[in-house]
This record gives structure tokens, C-alpha cells and sequence, in this order.
């Protein structure tokens, strides 16, 4: 099933990716179905979703996988930097996803390994947190930044999910001071529950994140409603920007409203989101 907005499979012209859907690396039956499923990123997974006796074939399959290109764009999130060369020159690969990133000089030693490509640090531990702009800014190749939430609720002891929080905007602001795209949020483990991933991505959005990652393709349509605008918003945006094309300068709308220059470019963000989905 595709998810919402998606045309044959594909994600509308313009819009930025909303959707991540990881599929383990040695079942290469089930990334092709990824591929088919509606998401906007399809991540082979090389780590956490290979037992480490199927490493070597989940490598070996990848490699047979991107000696094409796909219509839709295909991160492979490794488990050594031993990988990379295998990878780094096949035509399929969009990116490289680089787990336990804790330094800048991670990503230094990764962008020798691989020129040219896309990197995509996750975060997770404590120490990478603290480290997180300087991370995204350590090579033009970092296109994003986004955590490991399970190491890092193991490594913060942490129980309840609000304990995330503050690494959670850590890292918004992290990508946003070094003008990098919003963070994409972690997993939710739980693919039966639908109700509580809606409810933990409309917490993501409120905190800055654009987008999810998935690992079960039930779960795109929840993760792409949840951060698409509503029509609500969307017609707030568009009384924003109407406002603020009449009157340059600040005003307050009927509704009493303080509308400035931030808050148009926030309705402007709105608007091309809603509009790129035709």
C-alpha cells in the first residue's frame, strides 16, 4: 500500500521525505518490497536487523541490490566502515547511514572512505548528543542528523519517553544552527500500535522533526498524515501570507494573531509542504 500523497509508489516532485522505511539487509525479498511500499527512503539495514552470521550475505545482497538504480532513493545504514568501499561506488546507493557516530572525526574518517556520498549520522549516546553540532557540521557530506533511540535510552537510563526530550531538541537545534534539513525521528518499535506511533510523531512534529522512520510498511500512512499540514493549518497559512501580502509591515489578524516576519515564513513552510502533494 502506498502511503498518502504518494503517486505510483513515488514520492510527489518537491516534497521533502517524510517516510524512512528500514528493511534488514540479508532478506533482499523484503527491500524489494520496501521499494514498492510508498516510502519516500528505503534504508538497508546492515546493523541492528542482521544477525551477525549473515552479515557477510546481507552485505553481499546489498551490493547485488545497488548495482541498479531504483526509482526511489536507497540509504544503506552499515555496520563497519569495513562496508563502505563494497559500497561506496554502486549506482543504486543515495546515502550512507553511520550508526554510534560519537565525534566529528567520525565523520572525517568516513567521508575519506567514501567521497562524494551523503552521510547521515545517527546519534546514540550521550556523548554524541553533546557532541551533535559539531557533528553536523564536521564534512559537507553530513545531510542530516538523527538518534539511535534505543542505545540512547539504554545509555541515559532512561524509562519514559519524555526523558528524551531535551536530546530530542538537542538535536533540532543542532541541524537547524548548522542549515541542515529538520531531524527524521527514531522508530517506534511497536508496529500493532498505531494509535501510540500518531501520537509520539505528532510529539515529534511539535518539537521540530520532519518525518519518521518505519519498520513495517503499516506504519507510512500514520507517519505521513501525522506530518503533513491539516486543512486547518493550511488555511491558517493562507490567511498569514494574504495578511502579510496587503501589509508588509507587522500586524495582528482579526483573531488577534501577531503576525511578523517569522511568523510568514513559518506559514510560507506550510504552504509549500501542503502544495507538493498536488
Amino acid at each position: 500500500m502506498s502511503a498518502p500523497g504518494a503517486v505510483n509508489g513515488r514520492r510527489p516532485r518537491g516534497r521533502p521525505p517524510l517516510t524512512w522505511l528500514y528493511a534488514p539487509g540479508d532478506r533482499p525479498e523484503v527491500v524489494r518490497k520496501a521499494l514498492g511500499s510508498g516510502a519516500d527512503v528505503v534504508i538497508v539495514d546492515l546493523e541492528d536487523a542482521v544477525a551477525p552470521d549473515r552479515k557477510a550475505y546481507a552485505l553481499a545482497a546489498t551490493v547485488d541490490l545497488l548495482s541498479d538504480a531504483h526509482p526511489v532513493p536507497v540509504h544503506v545504514r552499515i555496520h563497519t566502515p569495513r562496508d563502505i568501499p563494497v559500497l561506496a561506488s554502486l549506482p543504486g546507493l543515495g546515502g550512507l547511514r553511520v550508526p554510534k557516530v560519537t565525534h566529528a572525526t567520525d565523520i572525517h574518517r568516513i567521508s575519506e572512505l567514501a567521497p562524494g556520498l551523503p552521510l547521515y549520522p545517527l546519534l546514540e549516546s550521550a556523548l554524541a548528543v553533546e557532541h551533535a553540532y559539531a557533528i553536523a557540521t564536521a564534512h559537507p557530506a553530513v545531510r542530516g542528523l538523527s538518534l539511535g533511540e534505543a542505545d540512547l535510552r539504554a545509555d541515559l537510563g532512561v524509562r519514559d519517553d519524555s526523558g528524551l526530550d531535551w536530546p530530542r531538541s538537542r538535536i533540532v537545534v543542532a541541524a537547524r544552527a548548522a542549515a541542515l534539513p529538520p531531524p527524521v525521528q527514531s522508530v517506534h518499535a511497536d508496529v500493532a500500535d498505531l494509535d501510540a506511533l500518531a501520537a509520539g510523531c505528532a510529539r515529534g512534529r511539535a518539537l521540530g522533526f520532519l518525518g519518521r522512520a518505519a519498520i513495517h510498511p503499516r506504519q507510512l500512512p500514520v507517519i505521513e498524515r501525522a506530518y503533513l499540514p491539516t486543512p486547518q493549518e493550511v488555511d491558517a497559512a493562507r490567511e498569514v501570507v494574504a495578511a502579510a501580502t496587503a501589509d508588509r509591515g507587522a500586524l495582528a489578524l482579526a483573531d488577534g494573531r501577531f503576525v511578523d516576519a517569522a511568523v510568514v515564513a513559518g506559514a510560507h513552510r506550510v504552504l509549500a509542504l501542503a502544495e507538493s502533494i498536488g
